[in-house]
């Protein structure tokens, strides 16, 4: 399969599981991650505030809050492709945009350095061994990932992870996945 036709089956299997499925297997991938070590020493990290479909982020957003840590969430410009991070203190602090993406009102957050950021939680449909995956299809996260020199991880559903997909000579692997069964890569 191409990568768009990984896109559209993904987000058909995505659309079809069940919300207590999602809600559980969002936790279990949660407890995983808060486990790593590149969790325990991150003090601020990037993360896409998840829509309904995805893999749940506010558990993770909450944790953060809790432990002290500086949570970036990324603030797209669709005329250049181009994205930035900005710290949230609240989920007030985010607005309903394009494509029912949440992100940073320009006018109460402040922007986070990639410099700054120790740790992002890579967001895609689906992900291979290598650490290869298929975004939603603007490339805003290959375009930042080129100069972002820390800890780059997915997390994703078993469902949404296979042997090999298609990349090209742009795309930046992650360096680990972690799915409700454990570590993917």
């Amino acid at each position: 399969m191409d990568k768009i036709q990984w896109r559209k089956e993904l987000k058909k299997v995505l659309l079809s599981m069940g919300k207590e499925e999602r809600k559980a297997k969002s936790k279990a991938i949660s407890n995983l991650l808060f486990q790593t070590n590149e969790w325990k020493t991150a003090d601020c990290f990037g993360v896409t505030v998840s829509r309904g479909f995805e893999l749940d982020t506010s558990h993770i957003i909450d944790q953060a809050w809790r432990e002290g840590k500086t949570v970036a969430v990324p603030k797209c410009y669709s005329k250049h492709k181009q994205m930035e991070f900005r710290e949230i203190r609240s989920f007030k602090e985010l607005e309903n945009v394009y494509m029912d993406l949440y992100e940073p009102k320009l006018e109460v957050t402040s922007s986070i350095e990639a410099s700054q950021m120790n740790m992002i939680i890579v967001p895609g449909l689906v992900f291979d061994r290598e650490g290869y995956r298929i975004g939603y299809g603007g490339g805003y996260f290959d375009r930042y990932l080129q100069t972002y020199i820390g800890s780059k991880l997915s997390l994703a559903y078993t469902l949404q992870t296979t042997t090999s997909v298609p990349h090209e000579s742009y795309d930046i692997p992650v360096d680990k996945i972690i799915t409700e069964d454990g570590r993917f890569k």
